[in-house]
């Protein structure tokens, strides 16, 4: 974990007799000594930004920003980065909320470093829903946790508040969700939604034929559908959305879609929703894919300044 894993250290009471405040002084100055060199948790994040300005590209994986072993993530840095100019964005990984790993998307990290060169990469994991608990908010919370982590090391890291979130399916509800509910702190530029379910009342109610069983999702969502609602939260200073969505998606039904953006258009949001017909919940062509990257990184240009 990111400048953790040091006991911490307790001030014991100071003595009541001022004329030891000589004494004091010296044990002062020696316990600070000892704290500077030996406490790394509580110390705030390091937010000096590299002299060098030809930094090189580097990649540190399985970064922790939590304790649970799931509760990790790829960073992925590109040459000649500046606090200034280096563009970020944020991997959400699909998986219904109960199964996926940060893994499976390295072709896409792949494909998106050879798109977008200039741009720093975080692959998130989070730790999974299951039967017995990590019921929600525990996704959010993660994916807002790892997004805070990278905040707090933004200097060190030496990258701009320039960022973007993308997620599929499961990943895009979460990509959608931080951007829309969880920005005081930083609000991306953008965000990249993949067939995100964006209102899981009406999931419950209206679900698809292969949507997860309604009982599940209550469950997975411990009467949270609403505040776990990423539609819930759109205004008019919401960030710009583009949705990419299958016609014939039997999981996330294409209203979800749909009605995300007619909220979006009416409050003035940018947005563009590309529907591709026949298409069901992931597209049965590469072709396809091609297609939704071009027009995300059209998108992006457009909106990342």
């Amino acid at each position: 974990m990111l400048n953790s894993g040091v006991n911490r250290i307790f001030l014991l009471a100071l003595p009541k007799f001022w004329y030891m405040r000589s004494y004091l002084l010296v044990a002062s100055v020696m316990l600070f000594t000892f704290f500077v060199s030996c406490v790394k948790e509580n110390t705030p994040p390091d937010t000096t930004p590299p002299v060098d300005l030809n930094l090189p590209a580097e990649t540190f994986m399985d970064v922790e920003y939590g304790y649970d072993a799931a509760q990790k993530m790829d960073i992925y840095l590109p040459a000649k980065r500046t606090t200034a100019t280096t563009k970020v964005l944020f991997l959400m990984h699909e998986g219904a909320w109960f199964m996926g790993d940060k893994s499976e998307y390295q072709p896409i990290v792949d494909t998106l470093k050879q798109r977008l060169p200039d741009w720093a990469i975080v692959n998130i994991n989070y730790r999974l829903a299951a039967m017995d608990g990590n019921w929600f908010p525990t996704q959010e919370l993660d994916i807002n946790k790892a997004i805070l982590t990278v905040l707090d090391n933004r200097n060190k890291f030496a990258i701009s508040d320039k960022w973007v979130y993308i997620g599929e399916s499961a990943g895009g509800h979460l990509a959608l969700l931080q951007g829309y509910k969880n920005n005081i702190k930083i609000k991306p530029k953008a965000i990249v939604n993949f067939y995100g379910p964006s209102d899981l009342n009406s999931m419950m109610t209206n679900p698809g034929p292969d949507s997860p069983p309604v009982n599940l999702l209550e469950m997975l969502f411990n009467n949270t559908a609403t505040v776990s609602s990423p539609i819930t939260y759109i205004n008019a200073q919401s960030p710009p959305t583009i949705t990419f969505q299958g016609t014939d998606d039997l999981l996330v039904p294409a209203y979800q879609a749909t009605n995300l953006h007619q909220k979006l258009k009416a409050a003035n949001v940018p947005e563009k929703l590309v529907m591709y017909p026949h298409e069901g919940h992931g597209f049965s062509d590469i072709s396809i894919y091609t297609n939704a990257f071009d027009q995300a990184i059209a998108f992006l240009n457009i909106h990342v300044k």
